[in-house]
């Protein structure tokens, strides 16, 4: 699969002579400060069918085995990266370096599903105000809003993956307002940012990693348990290490929230969202985000 413009950019600097990619990282705050060296492998599936490769502007999906691609093994060199985790808000405005903001349910999953299903991007805003006034200037532009997790009047589509996965978002482009992730996307600082979700979790390290960075903000854009799994899923994987996702997720599975949100009586929230929002890695695309007048233009980068 060919990689994005900016990805060559990036993997073009990288020394692929290597087989393996070592990363020496700093433990994450709060954590025993102790340094460890890991082999990072950075793996992507390169040969498609083609017809895939023909709409290679289309984002892939994690439905190929692994015998239908060769793996390209990306040597990101030996140095220190510092992982840091924050939350909000605050945590946005103070971040360094390379900055992944994550909402998993719901606002980065719909943007991940949006693309996949062939939106040309996704614009995040802050207020519904702002969504409708950038909708009303953007050809074949489509909302998708809530507020405290509940929809909005007039706009039918309520930050669902469920009810994404259901338009015809070819070439289109998705507006989204979530009470979330788009505030904190909006408000994060940093030399590259990136908005990520289980879905596009190791797709997103890769991302990261092939900046060679040295320092990775992990910002859970709500004090909500899967939202802080997400993030120590990305600090294990950028590790190299195999992490336990069933185990991070517990916490959220015996949650009232996640028994609401498998009710079915939560407004807006049908309960197919949560396994679309728990599908770790189903896409192999990341999702830089970029500001732009107006709000923050979010794209597929495979």
């Amino acid at each position: 699969m060919p990689f994005a413009g900016g990805d060559q950019q990036h993997l073009a600097g990288a020394d692929l002579a290597g087989a393996d990619a070592v990363v020496d990282m700093e433990a994450a705050r709060g954590d025993d400060q102790r340094h460890r060296n890991r082999v990072a492998v950075l793996r992507h599936v390169l040969a498609r069918g083609q017809a895939q490769a023909d709409n290679a502007r289309r984002p892939g999906v994690r439905d190929l085995p692994e015998a239908e691609g060769a793996w390209l093994v990306a040597c990101v060199g030996s140095r220190h990266v510092k992982i840091i985790r924050a939350t909000g808000i605050d945590g946005a405005m103070q971040a360094r370096g390379t900055v992944v903001v994550i909402d998993v349910l719901r606002s980065f999953t719909v943007s991940a599903y949006a693309l996949a299903g062939g939106a040309r991007e996704c614009r995040l805003v802050r207020t519904v105000a702002e969504a409708r006034a950038l909708a009303a200037r953007t050809a074949g532009a489509v909302i998708c809003a809530e507020e405290d997790a509940l929809p909005v009047e007039g706009i039918p589509i309520s930050n669902s993956p469920t009810t994404i996965r259901e338009i015809d978002l070819e070439g289109r482009i998705l507006i989204q307002r979530s009470t979330a992730g788009t505030q904190v996307a909006a408000a994060a600082k940093g030399d590259d940012i990136f908005a990520a979700s289980l879905v596009v979790a190791r797709a997103t390290v890769q991302a990261c990693l092939l900046r060679n960075p040295a320092r990775v903000t992990l910002i859970a854009s709500a004090d909500h348990p899967e939202d802080h799994a997400c993030a120590h899923y990305l600090e294990a994987l950028l590790r190299g290490e195999q992490p336990n996702l069933e185990q991070l997720l517990l916490p959220l599975r015996e949650s009232e929230r996640y028994r609401r949100a498998m009710s079915g009586a939560w407004p807006g929230f049908p309960s197919t969202d949560l396994g679309l929002s728990l599908d770790a890695n189903r896409f192999d695309f990341a999702m830089p985000v970029t500001p732009q007048p107006g709000y923050m233009r979010l794209t597929a980068s495979s």
